[in-house]
């Protein structure tokens, strides 16, 4: 059956190992939510199937819950109320976790991966369903939830197989090994077998459930280890469902479901902390704020801990040959979900003289000029901004955005936009804060939301040593440089280099500094402080497993 299964999938494997290796451009998953791609009914049916579940008890069984949570509330004005089992019995639950994990090793790497390329196949087929599910726990338009929360998501799951199947494989399984000597050599037969580290702990986001977790979800799995997923509790239907499609095919092909079991909570739980330190638990991926980020890493040392945490992602500008086409793309960036991306824009440096364009020196408030008539291009009509920035995905979020204007000097101010569709949706543009270099106190924390700060320097020199000095100190997922001058970008490119964060350049059309595209960009470094390890790269995978060998003369 399992190997049926890899047969099945594997031009699908190929594809996605030989796009890793050459980082061209491939996708396995169309992101288009086109009728003409998914068929005429494909987005009702997934509607349906989505609000079927709403003010239900979901069919799950957690070994070791007692009760149901229901916990969720759309960002776009009403309570889901699904119910589902509140995990209570970390005992039992971590017991059948480990249950069948021997039958899961002894599958090995071929039988693994075909397993989860089912596994994705099948939650493709759900695809709508899912867009619905993300977009109404994490407030992300329709478009964008079935894209980063559906084909994106699958193509980051999928990438993360293939860089596990290539590592699990680079060593053979069986090997004849021979010493040259007087007479006839030594023989020895050996065998190599990959072996899982322990139980996986995945622990969801709220804003991104399915992109954030699924690289980390299918990285453990595929190499052995059985997963426990923790989502957010305003996050849990993505997961649930992703959940009971790993359990079907796992079911399938005669194993047992409760390699991947959901430990759904209440918010004051703290299951994930008590789930973390556990001796069972061998392997952690955590995405969120630096805080439990932090606490993961000092105190859940019996695991290999990987996190995405906060960060201050930067934009240098120096001199630009397209005015109207940086700030129509930086006004983008800042825009897309509500600025609610571990990768959108938050620092932008420029000097205080001015910025050379085509048109000339634009100074600091020519700037913010340009930018906020970019976003009154694109958020003007409030039908058209919403699908761009979405909801407003928490209290949290709003409130820093409410207390920004006192932080520095408002040079675009947010505005609050009427969702057409959803009365009781929160929904704000980005505001746009003057600051200078001294206000490090401001310009040195995320603030994470649809805020943004324009900071004033003596020069590109100090900007570039600034954007330095400040993601060496606290990290950042992305950074962005805007000059005509060959010696600035590559003076920003060794900054980068030196900080540890990955780079783009004089972005002025199709592409924005906060997207990145599977098995091409690496999302995240792992090579500063907002995050330890990348998707997805081998070394992303290769601490999951190690390989046990055993020989015997011949």
């Amino acid at each position: 059956m399992t190997e049926t299964l890899l047969d099945r999938h594997r031009d699908r494997l190929d594809a996605a190992v030989a796009a890793c290796a050459s980082r061209a451009y491939f996708s396995a998953f169309d992101e288009s939510p086109s009728p003409r791609v998914y068929g005429e009914s494909a987005a009702a049916d997934g509607k349906a199937a989505f609000e079927a579940w709403l003010g239900r008890e979901f069919p799950l069984t957690t070994p070791g819950a007692v009760g149901g949570v229901s916990t969720e509330r759309s960002p776009f004005g009403f309570d889901l109320d699904v119910s589902y089992p509140r995990a209570v019995d970390v005992d039992a639950l971590v017991s059948a976790a480990s249950a069948g994990m021997r039958a899961w090793r002894d599958a090995g790497p071929d039988g693994r991966t075909g397993v989860c390329l089912e596994i994705l196949s099948q939650l493709h087929t759900r695809i709508f369903e899912l867009a619905n599910a993300v977009q109404h726990t994490s407030g992300q338009a329709f478009v964008m939830a079935f894209q980063a929360g559906g084909a994106h998501a699958l193509d980051r799951a999928l990438e993360a197989i293939a860089y596990a199947w290539t590592e699990m494989t680079r060593t053979p399984a069986t090997a004849l090994w021979e010493k040259p000597g007087r007479g006839e050599p030594l023989r020895m037969e050996k065998t190599f077998t990959v072996v899982p580290r322990g139980v996986a702990l995945v622990i969801g986001c709220n804003t991104f459930p399915t992109w954030n977790s699924w690289p980390g979800l299918f990285a453990s799995l595929v190499t052995g280890n059985p997963v426990v997923v923790k989502p957010h509790p305003a996050a849990v239907l993505p997961l649930a469902i992703t959940v009971q499609v790993c359990q079907q095919v796992l079911s399938e092909a005669g194993f047992d479901p409760n390699l991947v079991t959901l430990a759904a909570e209440e918010a004051d739980d703290h299951l994930a902390a008590t789930l973390a330190v556990r001796p069972e638990v061998r392997l952690i991926d955590f995405t969120g704020g630096n805080a439990f980020g932090d606490w993961l890493e000092e105190h859940a040392r019996q695991a290999v801990v990987f996190t995405e945490k906060a960060g201050v992602n930067t934009v240098v500008i120096d001199s630009t040959s397209d005015f109207a086409a940086m700030c129509q793309n930086l006004a983008f960036s800042f825009s897309l979900y509500s600025g609610q991306m571990c990768t959108a824009p938050q620092n932008v440096y420029l000097p205080a003289a001015g910025v050379s364009t085509e048109d000339g020196v634009k100074s600091p408030a020519e700037v913010a000029a340009g930018i906020d008539a970019a976003l009154g291009r694109l958020l003007g009509d409030d039908a058209r901004a919403v699908e761009l920035l979405g909801g407003i995905v928490s209290d949290d979020v709003l409130a820093r955005l409410d207390a920004a204007s006192a932080r520095g000097d408002v040079l675009v101010a947010s505005r609050t936009v009427t969702h057409p569709a959803y009365d009781a949706a929160t929904v704000r543009t980005p505001t746009l804060l003057r600051l200078t270099a001294e206000d490090s106190d401001v310009y040195e924390a995320e603030c994470f939301g649809p805020v943004a700060y324009l900071i004033e320097t003596g020069g590109t020199e100090e900007s570039i040593a600034l954007f330095r000095d400040t993601v060496q100190a606290h990290g950042a997922m992305t950074a962005a440089v805007y000059s005509t001058s060959d010696d600035v970008v590559a003076d920003m490119r060794e900054a980068a280099l030196d900080a540890g964060v990955a780079l783009s350049e004089n972005l002025l059309g199709g592409v924005f500094v906060n997207q990145s595209a599977a098995y091409s960009d690496f999302h995240g470094t792992g090579a500063n402080p907002a995050a330890n390890a990348s998707y997805t790269d081998g070394a992303y995978v290769a601490s999951r497993f190690r390989v046990v060998q055993s020989r015997r003369h011949v």
